[in-house]
């Protein structure tokens, strides 16, 4: 069965830079492709994406010669700045890193009304002329104005990542719920399944504190449209990677052969053309 990790990163820990890990102590070190890899191997993974942590054009490239150097690296997902006035001229020029498939912006850490920006807009419309996608980094309280940047780009390939955080610690859902089918209804847009754990309460939950937040998505995506990511390794703040990989299977159980491969690889295949 083919299975791919979606959502994986890789960084040299620069204390300045990477201020957001300030209370996630096992985040600060360098994590590295050397280190994931056997991780893979044993959990029957065949590879993954590369996603990127930091908004700059030098972790860009960085993802890109780990992507070179490290066959099960499969692609990257990127950053530039899609603001910018010479968007479509930096998009251009990392035409020429195969290894790209599509970018993000860490929306999660600006205001709540970034989405909706023209300017941004206009960037994320570039990416289809050059055959990117792009992920959707929010936070459960930003699907609002998602939902609005959604519509406005009906033809850009998205994919929402982590679920849009939901609030599991708190076990809101209904808002959520609520949103999150109505972005389904965009047959151009997907789902993670990645980035759970560190929505709960920290290696404090339990397997069913994730089930009915999994029953929105499987209903409203449906297979041809969810994808698994561990977000390693930022999941270790919270478990670690076997946990997740075996909750989603377990959950999956009564689902046909092709369904699972589907969730678990196929779809990551198809819609980062890997």
């Amino acid at each position: 069965m083919t299975c791919i990790d979606t959502h994986v990163h890789f960084w040299q820990y620069n204390k300045e830079r990477d201020a957001w890990m300030d209370d996630m102590k096992v985040l600060q070190q360098d994590y590295i492709p050397e280190m994931v890899e056997p991780v893979l191997k044993r959990n029957d993974v065949d590879g993954c994406v590369a996603v990127q942590a930091d908004q700059s054009e030098l972790e860009t490239r960085f993802l890109c010669e780990l992507a070179k150097t490290h066959a099960f690296i499969k692609g990257v997902v990127g950053w530039v700045d899609l603001c910018a006035d010479n968007a479509e001229e930096r998009l251009q020029h990392f035409t020429s890193y195969k290894e790209i498939r599509g970018y993000r912006h860490i929306v999660q850490g600006e205001p709540n009304d970034f989405l909706l920006r023209k300017d941004f807009q206009h960037g994320v419309k570039l990416l289809k002329s050059f055959n990117y996608t792009y992920d959707v980094l929010i936070y459960h309280y930003q699907l609002k104005p998602t939902l609005s940047f959604i519509s406005a780009l009906p033809d850009q390939k998205m994919v929402i990542d982590h679920c849009a955080k939901p609030d599991i610690r708190n076990k809101e859902i209904k808002e959520w719920a609520r949103l999150m089918k109505e972005i389904a209804q965009n047959p151009n847009v997907y789902c993670k399944l990645s980035g759970l754990f560190t929505e709960a309460r920290w290696k404090a939950w339990g397997a069913g504190d994730f089930y009915p937040y999994l029953d929105v998505v499987f209903e409203a995506f449906g297979t041809d449209r969810l994808m698994y990511g561990s977000d390693w390794p930022v999941i270790l703040v919270s478990g670690m990677y076997v946990q997740w990989k075996s909750l989603l299977e377990k959950y999956m159980e009564n689902y046909d052969e092709e369904e699972k491969e589907k969730v678990l690889g196929l779809n990551a295949v198809s819609f980062y053309q890997l």
